[in-house]
């Protein structure tokens, strides 16, 4: 990849939105403190449990609201200010991580009291994520839109490199207490940063009630010709390849017998990877090519489920960790531009909590499933068998791509 082209291009054109760059280095914050705060919880779940079954379960917890609050959270991106919505979460999310430190200092914490905290985490990002995904076109102008998407999951990517970084000093040096008043404290930070930016006002879009405009969304996202096949494809992704993060924890101590310092080097490994692919994609500026790339990342992030599902050595894990990333941010990224490209901007907040529900949602049901057979067959064939259907599914696909090329990269794509 030429770096230079990558500053030339379209990177350097996305942070002239001056809207964009305030709001990236509040997002940038935040998200490490997101991975600060996934970190810590799985591995104070490890400690608390040592269980496959309660690793899952708190990631069913963190994960699986968005199911069902999502939709109405995309309701409310399109009925309401995204900016506000997203101001309200970010400072729930604060108090949320400095609660949780509170409750360590006090030592009140049991795994069922994590369980129910990360739950009502998992409420607050399920009602803020269609609203963050779907400000972007009031942060960036048309023609930058791929590359603010791809920017943004490098960012998160990178996020998840630094975070555990973070959290491990933090852990080590000062405690876990002190990593979730970390986590509070940059959540804190973008609320100050969104309530200083000038977006231009956004059209609100509803004529029905809230339950008829939710069901309105969902059947405009799975009848679209071009993102019904995204998202079933995404749904698939989510719950049979993406828990292999979520089961990190218990592949670094059980599997790997690497303890906390092996479950760093994966979760960051994870996000070396998905960085480099995230770069890759920022300097596009168009979608040609994109439908094939989305699709074999796909099958490819499925190939190396099944390489770090039968591979008991470390540093084999943690090559084909990292090259899970790289595949899974070309599939995810690659997905979210295709449908940010074809959305009908009036659906935009309820398509893109659709996606948000199989982007967090699929993992919880995905880790739960794995969680539990792990408890019988161990963490490597679960992740295997999870692998090797996308592998498939995604072969049959990829060889039957032309006419969703035709829909998403052509003239035909109908909004």
């Amino acid at each position: 990849m030429n770096f230079g082209r990558v500053l030339d291009s379209a990177i350097l054109g996305v942070f002239s939105n001056r809207a964009f760059a305030l709001f990236t280095a509040g997002n940038s914050l935040s998200l490490v403190g997101l991975w600060v705060q996934r970190l810590a919880v799985g591995w104070l779940t490890w400690e608390l449990t040592q269980s496959g079954f309660w690793l899952g379960a708190v990631a069913f917890a963190d994960l699986f609201p968005v199911v069902f609050i999502g939709p109405f959270g995309g309701v409310l991106a399109d009925r309401t200010d995204r900016k506000m919505i997203l101001v309200v979460c970010k400072a729930l999310a604060a108090v949320h991580g400095l609660a949780l430190a509170a409750l360590i200092y006090a030592d009140l914490v049991n795994i069922e009291v994590l369980f129910g905290l990360s739950l009502l985490g998992g409420i607050v990002i399920a009602v803020q994520q269609p609203a963050r995904l779907a400000i972007v076109p009031s942060l960036v102008t048309a023609e930058y839109i791929g590359p603010a998407v791809a920017i943004n999951s490098v960012i998160f990517n990178l996020a998840r490199f630094v975070g555990p970084a973070v959290a491990g000093l933090l852990i080590a040096w000062a405690g876990i207490a002190e990593a979730f008043v970390f986590v509070g404290f940059s959540h804190a930070a973008i609320v100050f940063i969104l309530l200083g930016l000038n977006l231009p006002s956004e059209k609100a879009f509803h004529h029905q009630g809230i339950v008829a405009e939710f069901v309105e969304g969902i059947r405009y996202a799975f009848t679209h010709p071009a993102l019904g096949p995204l998202l079933i494809l995404s749904i698939i992704g989510s719950i049979l390849a993406r828990p292999v993060y979520e089961l990190l924890p218990g592949f670094a101590d059980e599997v790997f017998h690497q303890g906390a310092d092996g479950f760093a080097i994966l979760t960051s490994a994870v996000g070396f990877g998905a960085v480099a692919a995230g770069l890759y994609l920022a300097q596009r500026t168009g979608i040609a090519g994109l439908t094939a790339m989305t699709i074999a990342g796909f099958a490819l992030s499925g190939v190396l489920c099944v390489i770090f599902g039968l591979f008991s050595g470390f540093w084999v894990g943690v090559v084909a960790i990292a090259l899970s990333g790289t595949m899974m941010v070309v599939f995810g990224t690659g997905a979210q531009t295709l449908l940010q490209s074809a959305v009908d901007d009036r659906m935009r907040g309820r398509v893109l909590s659709v996606w948000g529900i199989t982007f967090r949602g699929g993992p919880a049901v995905g880790a739960l499933a794995m969680g539990w057979l792990a408890e019988f067959w161990g963490f490597g064939p679960p992740v295997a068998m999870g692998g090797i259907v996308c592998v498939i599914i995604g072969v049959v696909v990829y060889r039957r791509r032309a006419p969703l090329i035709a829909l998403l990269e052509g003239d035909q794509v109908t909004k």
